[in-house]
């Protein structure tokens, strides 16, 4: 698409730095999980750091999933009527908030 209308490559990788982020907020949990572990750690901050990691791992899931979905379709969609744009960046955002609420949860359980 991008060799007929070539305007529209930097709109067509906004959908993959969406997806980048995501990966991002795994790895700012994993470097918190990292970082309180110790020799005499107690089950049930052991658990808390697990359910840390597989809240911000399966919303990070959902989140691109979603994106990967909203992304090929508005892609393909704004190179045949470019209005679409708006939207498909709104849903894009809704996409993403998903893996930010599990971020979210997951700096929640690693305080505790």
């Amino acid at each position: 698409m991008s060799v007929m209308r070539p305007e529209l490559i930097m709109k067509s990788i906004i959908p993959v730095v969406m997806a980048g982020i995501i990966a991002i907020y795994g790895l700012v949990v994993a470097v918190l999980i990292a970082n309180g572990l110790s020799a005499d750690i107690t089950l049930f901050k052991s658990f808390l750091q697990l359910g840390a990691g597989l809240s911000v791992g399966l919303s990070g899931l959902a989140a691109g999933f979603a994106i990967g979905i909203v992304g090929d379709a508005g892609v393909r969609g704004t190179a045949q009527q470019p209005r679409l744009f708006v939207g498909m960046i709104l849903i894009l955002i809704f996409a993403e908030v998903l893996g930010l609420y599990g971020l979210i949860v997951a700096l929640i359980l690693s305080t505790k």
